[in-house]
């Protein structure tokens, strides 16, 4: 090429990228800028609570309760109006969570007691648990706080995809000595029993923070279950509470555990959020991270549920309606409130699809994802969804349909429109049997379902 033409198609050439980047710059075709870069896995800090109340959050109007970090992750992150426990206690939700389906389908609808009575009930891995398929894409994944889904080594976090799992495995234990029901250790590091000294709630922070700073670097994953505030209601920094080996006080009971003791486990655990939530912005991976706040059914007695109706094991909205809260800089406004009804086994649908792993078929998971709809790609879906409890002596069932539920309590049927109605005080059953009658034939086919489901399954 001769000096003439060498110099016009270079001309040519600046002439094409002036022009190009001109365009760019005025949106009339697509720039390749850092857009086009994928953006590496999100990690994920999934922090449950065990029987806190709706209302003893500030955010929620609370005024006895200080929940200065769990209130700016809302503020900082979106938070949900209707979210719904997959169960109405413990084992129940969490198998939801975990399988990432109704739990009636693995006969977990009431939670496992203690090791001894238990026996061999459990949660089977299947292959296709959430931390499974989370691993299987390469997520550093842990559990650290309460399992309660079973004791045996093939029920047990690990054999769910859990690399790393330190907490109790039953429902509850003394906050100090760390003892259940039956006087036994349950403080777990992996498959061995261990004795550390501490309260639970800051032993389950620190280990937190810990696989947090030793992960950093990758993908992970982390479920930071705490056992609070759920009783026995052993304020922190006053071992000499501890008694009973960890026994539910009740209200006749004399000396019996009072409401401050309560707050002080909730205030506990809300410093436990802020220093997580500052160890990620400390090793500068909080952009990335999506974390999700949520708990695991309605508070119990000493909880403040309202402005809903009664309280934790029962489908009533006391016991099932729960807070939640996704923070993800990234992808989320900040400080807004969705109308869109959720529920536990969303929170599985939504991470592995955030986290872009493979999920098989067989996992057949029975959430939405939440993503597109909290980053307003997508409107608001309406649900249909449901609640059983076959507990001899509190048999109970309900059905939501938009804002339409349905109570069945023993031999009695509520109708609900919650839209007015959260605190479930106007039956309109009487006027409304039209939305009795579809709601319970909708109902008795979800029961049908499962109940096949877990006949079929061994």
């Amino acid at each position: 090429m001769g000096v003439a033409a060498g110099f016009v198609a270079h001309h040519d050439s600046a002439m094409r990228t002036i022009v190009y980047l001109l365009a760019a710059a005025c949106g009339l075709v697509a720039a390749p800028l850092k857009s086009q870069v994928p953006e590496p896995p999100p990690n994920v800090v999934l922090i449950i609570t065990d029987d806190m109340g709706w209302g003893d959050l500030g955010h929620h109007g609370a005024t006895d309760v200080r929940t200065p970090n769990l209130d700016r992750l809302a503020r900082e992150g979106v938070r949900f109006a209707d979210f719904y426990s997959n169960g109405l206690n413990c084992s129940p939700t969490r198998a939801g969570l975990i399988t990432g389906r109704y739990q009636q389908r693995y006969g977990i609808e009431e939670p496992l007691p203690n090791a001894r009575i238990a026996g061999e009930r459990g949660l089977v891995a299947a292959g296709h648990s959430l931390p499974q398929l989370l691993k299987n894409g390469g997520y550093a994944t842990a559990l650290v706080g309460k399992w309660h889904l079973g004791y045996l080594p093939q029920h047990s976090p690990q054999a769910h995809g859990f690399d790393y799992f330190f907490g109790l495995k039953s429902g509850y234990h003394d906050f100090y000595t760390h003892r259940e029901s039956d006087g036994l250790g349950d403080l777990w590091e992996n498959e061995q029993h261990v004795t550390v000294e501490g309260y639970s709630t800051d032993l389950i922070t620190e280990r937190a923070i810990r696989f947090v700073e030793a992960n950093a670097h990758r993908p992970f994953f982390i479920d930071v279950a705490y056992n609070a505030p759920h009783w026995p209601y052993q304020r922190p920094d006053t071992p000499s509470v501890s008694r009973d080996n960890a026994r539910h006080l009740l209200p006749h009971d004399s000396a019996t555990s009072t409401r401050a003791d309560y707050v002080a486990m909730v205030e506990r655990v809300d410093r436990g959020v802020g220093e997580l939530l500052a160890a990620l912005e400390r090793l500068g991976i909080a952009r990335n991270t999506i974390v999700i706040f949520t708990n695991d059914n309605g508070g119990e007695w000493l909880a403040n549920n309202g402005p809903f109706f009664n309280r934790k094991s029962t489908v009533w909205e006391g016991g099932i309606r729960v807070p939640a809260i996704i923070r993800w800089p990234a992808r989320i406004a900040a400080g807004s409130v969705t109308e869109q009804v959720g529920i536990t086994m969303d929170l599985t649908a939504s991470i592995v699809a955030a986290a872009g792993v493979a999920v098989p078929a067989e996992a057949r998971h029975e959430g939405i994802n939440l993503f597109p709809i909290l980053e307003g790609r997508r409107p608001l879906q309406q649900r249909t969804l449901f609640w059983r409890t076959t507990n001899p002596g509190r048999a109970q069932r309900a059905a939501r349909d938009g804002y339409w539920k349905l109570v069945v309590d023993g031999r009695h049927q509520f109708v609900y429109d919650l839209r007015d109605d959260a605190g479930e005080r106007r039956d309109l059953a009487a006027a409304r049997p039209d939305v009795a009658r579809r709601l319970w034939l909708a109902l008795e086919a979800w029961e049908r379902d499962v109940d096949a489901e877990k006949a079929a399954t061994p």
